[in-house]
């Protein structure tokens, strides 16, 4: 089979389909993906765009109580000090939508330059190599050589607390909402529900977030959480811990969740964030031979293969790392293997990842858990943000940078970083982690004074002395 005969269907314009999209037309493919809600997927469309453009609102109302801090007081043309800023959410949530359409939108036209044809409609897996889609215009079979899955996931929801899209709400579902939300209940404090609680709590709704686990993002960097938990109480946020969620009821006008220990919590309303789903079911994945973990997702190897010859995943259907740049890498792989084009099995370990709230959380490489564990012999050095002369300009008082290194060869082998914009302050982290850098090289980098990327090259330098 040479490249430039080969025909590819994509089920899914994610951004494991999309990204997949794109290499195959490069690579000479016939390209078709097929796409029921719109370009981008969930997370362009109801997800990862929307979501941290809301935090941005957010983040940017924050910047008004650090004003103050910093000795900067609003006044309006009589002199008197403004009131808080007013989230208006019915505009906001506008702006959030419109800026999600204007990136499907800037998809749809980077796909017509390369050629991809796109066909809105659901699709199904009717063989290895054949697509029967189901399009407003009826039924079209779609022969192809390679397939790739790239369906992802949808909110996961209980039977106990099943969403009505008024009061109580998937968090695909709150950019309907046209007013802030006066009480919000949050149930589930991993990645979603602690970004969007400290959302709303910015905004300026009353939050309550209820935690199954001893503290928010139990599945983070324990010094982290302990910040963020630290943040979200300190700014007003009622975090209730080991309290885990029996069933949501609407009340009219408002909403109950009951937890298992018999307490009871009222609000205006309340957010499902309590993990998702594969989008794997009904869909001709299991009449094929593909196989499926006991979770539903879709089982690949590390170049995207499934179980079945010429059938690849990629993206949350596959249950890999929720992360939309793992579902890219995914998507991008899994059609270099398939076209003949050189390729280079997916590395987690090189992953850099980061949650959205104020402080931002970042991480690549080995985790604390790793060291704590012994799965990893490193040396561990946490550097507080609040010494940095940057950020005492900047009004920042919480957050730090953590740097692991190998024991013995020095390597920075991983990293988080607590601070706002840590998703842009990982990266030299991360460069470090992926070129196998040790921390004299890093610790012998220039950076600007001041500067906070000035603490990472410090944690650094610190390390030296340990060895």
């Amino acid at each position: 089979m040479s490249v430039r005969s080969s025909r590819v269907v994509i089920l899914g314009g994610g951004p494991g389909g999309y990204e997949a999209a794109l290499v195959a037309a490069h690579l000479g493919a016939e390209v078709t993906v097929v796409e029921r809600d719109g370009l981008g997927g969930a997370a362009v469309l109801t997800d990862c765009v929307p979501s941290k453009t809301l935090i941005s609102t957010a983040d940017y109302m924050s910047e008004f109580e650090t004003a103050a801090e910093l000795g900067v007081h609003l006044e309006d043309a009589e002199g008197d000090e403004v009131a808080d800023a007013v989230a208006e959410l019915g505009e906001v949530n506008r702006r959030v939508l419109s800026l999600a359409a204007a990136q499907s939108a800037d998809i749809a036209t980077r796909l017509a330059e390369v050629g991809v044809r796109v066909v809105v409609g659901r699709a199904t897996l009717a063989s290895p190599t054949e697509v029967r889609t189901q399009t407003a215009d009826g039924v079209e079979e779609l022969e192809t050589d390679v397939v790739l899955l790239a369906t992802g996931a949808t909110p996961r929801v209980m039977d106990t607390a099943r969403p009505d899209g008024e009061r109580v709400l998937t968090w695909q579902q709150i950019y309907d909402l046209k007013a802030l939300p006066e009480r919000l209940v949050v149930v589930g404090s991993g990645v979603t529900g602690a970004e969007l609680a400290q959302a709303y709590l910015g905004l300026g709704s009353d939050v309550v977030l209820v935690s199954s686990r001893d503290r928010v993002l139990p599945g983070e960097d324990p010094d982290a959480a302990q910040v963020i938990e630290d943040v979200f109480t300190k700014r007003g946020m009622e975090v209730l811990g080991r309290s885990r969620m029996a069933a949501v009821e609407r009340t009219g006008d408002g909403v109950v969740v009951r937890l298992e220990d018999g307490r009871e919590v009222v609000g205006s309303h309340a957010l499902l964030a309590v993990g998702s789903v594969p989008q794997t079911r009904g869909i001709g994945l299991e009449e094929v031979g593909v196989e499926l973990t006991p979770t539903g997702h879709v089982q690949v190897d590390r170049v995207s293969r499934t179980s079945v010859r010429g059938v690849y995943g990629a993206g949350d259907c596959t249950g890999v790392l929720p992360l939309a740049s793992v579902a890219a890498m995914q998507g991008r792989i899994a059609m270099s293997h398939a076209l003949g084009d050189a390729v280079a099995p997916l590395n987690l370990g090189v992953v850099s990842a980061n949650i959205f709230t104020d402080p931002e959380i970042a991480t690549v490489g080995v985790s604390q858990r790793d060291v704590d564990e012994q799965r990893v012999d490193a040396d561990v050095l946490t550097l507080p943000l609040a010494r940095n002369a940057r950020a005492k300009m900047l009004g920042i008082a919480d957050g730090f940078v953590k740097l692991f290194a190998q024991k013995g060869s020095g390597g920075v082998i991983g990293g988080v970083v607590v601070a706002p914009r840590a998703s842009e302050l990982i990266f030299p982290v991360t460069l470090a982690v992926q070129h196998r850098l040790n921390v004299d090289q890093v610790a012998s980098t220039f950076t600007v004074y001041p500067s906070l990327s000035g603490s990472v090259a410090e944690a650094a330098r610190r390390l030296h002395a340990i060895d």
